[in-house]
């Protein structure tokens, strides 16, 4: 493992220290802005725009490292981000912060971007699901860290914005330092939704709903501690417990989702998650007990969209798992820019609605998944997916992930289209800007189905 993670460990190093920044910033914004007088319904929709940031991202960030190289990309973006960080300090007015937080999930979707394509180039094909988890365990547990340190100082002071501005900035230093080569970015099209739906209604659902509960909690989780009486201590707390519980959880979810009729298995998931959003409205006004439901919640909720992703494979032809898995990255992303405002308009009412909001969400998911399951036995094309424990980053990080979660037949795939890209690598970094659009068409059609299930049947 050690010999695997050394010649990538510039790259890792860098996203650590910017995710520690970006999960102290994000807390951040929603204690200060609560501080500083701002509504609910205002603060909704400051997690909102973080999350069309990333929508708008995704379409603008591909052609800017292309244009720039990874490194310079990497750079720029960084860079944006830690302006972004200290402006908030200057204007503290909603409009403003509105601003901010929309080119915030703009930068951050182009460093994952930059981070995962060449994380795909430089890990070996068989070796890439490792890889894979590597990476997550220190997303998760990078945004689980950066809780704690708003134990440093209040969120009243300057200090923190200064902290998080700093973290970004350092993560610049291992990644333009590294003389790894540079992949080249290719675009993968997303499946239209209607083909999608068509293909797995429940995990086009799933990741929708998914999207709205999720939203709501990165968006107003920290808010609603607030409400309930926490202080910044209790807060970090309550957020990094939500975090480990989503990532510890994920590993047991997953074997239980791959034994099992992958709806069923989302019912028993999803249905965590919303008893967890019950258990919070209903422990919050008593004060710690209000982790319980955290931990509930946490262990349900991180575990919905890995499931749907693997319900999603499970439905689709091998040459349609990357477009399609793009489509429900994207259909996650409005579903995360929507929850915010939403429950920031409830929460607005009454604070408990906010752990209510969740519960709606993925009970609905839940509900979905059990009406569908009538139908009868699931139809799996091309082999059955295995989960793997993932959270929503961008576009690129998907054909790492086939590694685990599509079986030989999809690594295969993976392979196919590094080999593709291969005669296109790029060069170090030059001072000559070039920009090369390079389609490449591959038109196979190929109709084999398989009524396999894959895994027992209850």
């Amino acid at each position: 493992m050690l010999r695997l993670v050394v010649p990538i460990a510039a790259l890792l190093c860098g996203i650590a220290l910017l995710l520690l920044g970006t999960g102290l910033l994000n807390t951040l914004l929603a204690l200060r802005g609560s501080a500083e007088g701002f509504s609910d319904q205002t603060l909704g929709l400051l997690g909102s725009a973080y999350f069309a940031g990333f929508i708008l991202g995704t379409w603008l960030c591909p052609r800017l490292i292309r244009r720039m190289g990874h490194v310079r990309a990497f750079t720029f973006l960084a860079a944006a981000e830690a302006a972004c960080v200290l402006i908030h300090l200057l204007w503290m007015l909603p409009g403003v912060w509105l601003l901010l937080r929309v080119m915030t999930g703009v930068a951050l979707v182009g460093i994952y971007t930059v981070i995962e394509s060449w994380l795909n180039t430089q890990a070996p094909p068989e070796r890439r699901g490792q890889v894979f988890a590597c990476y997550m365990a220190i997303n998760l547990g990078s945004l689980a860290l950066a809780q704690q340190l708003l134990n440093w100082d209040s969120p009243l002071n300057f200090t923190l914005f200064v902290i998080a501005a700093m973290l970004v900035v350092l993560a610049v230093m291992p990644v333009s330092a590294t003389r790894l080569s540079q992949p080249v970015i290719t675009d993968t099209p997303a499946l239209s939704l209607r083909r999608l739906w068509e293909a797995a209604p429940v995990a086009c659902a799933g990741a929708l709903l998914s999207g709205l509960g999720m939203g709501g909690f990165w968006g107003l989780g920290a808010v609603y501690a607030t409400r309930m009486g926490m202080d910044t201590a209790q807060i970090a707390g309550f957020v990094s417990l939500v975090i480990v519980a989503g990532a510890l959880a994920q590993w047991p979810m997953g074997r239980l989702s791959d034994s099992i009729d992958r709806r069923r298995a989302l019912v028993i998931i999803a249905g965590s998650a919303a008893l967890g959003g019950l258990l919070m409205a209903a422990l919050g006004p008593f004060g710690l007990w209000l982790l319980v439901g955290a931990v509930v919640f946490g262990a349900g909720s991180f575990s919905v969209y890995p499931a749907v992703v693997a319900h999603l494979i499970d439905h689709l032809h091998q040459e349609d798992i990357l477009s399609g898995n793009a489509a429900l990255l994207m259909l996650h992303g409005v579903g995360a820019a929507i929850g915010p405002a939403l429950a920031g308009v409830l929460m607005s009412v009454t604070p408990v609605a906010l752990p209510l909001f969740f519960t709606l969400m993925f009970a609905l998911c839940a509900l979905y998944a059990g009406w569908q399951l009538r139908a009868g036995r699931d139809r799996i094309v091309d082999g059955a997916a295995h989960q793997v424990p993932m959270v929503r980053t961008s576009t690129a990080v998907l054909e790492m992930m086939l590694e685990d979660a599509g079986g030989d037949d999809a690594a295969a795939t993976a392979d196919a289209m590094s080999e593709q890209a291969a005669p296109k690598q790029a060069a170090p970094d030059t001072d000559t800007d070039t920009d090369t659009d390079t389609d490449t068409d591959t038109d196979t059609d190929t109709d084999t189905d398989s009524d396999v299930t894959g895994r027992p049947q209850p």
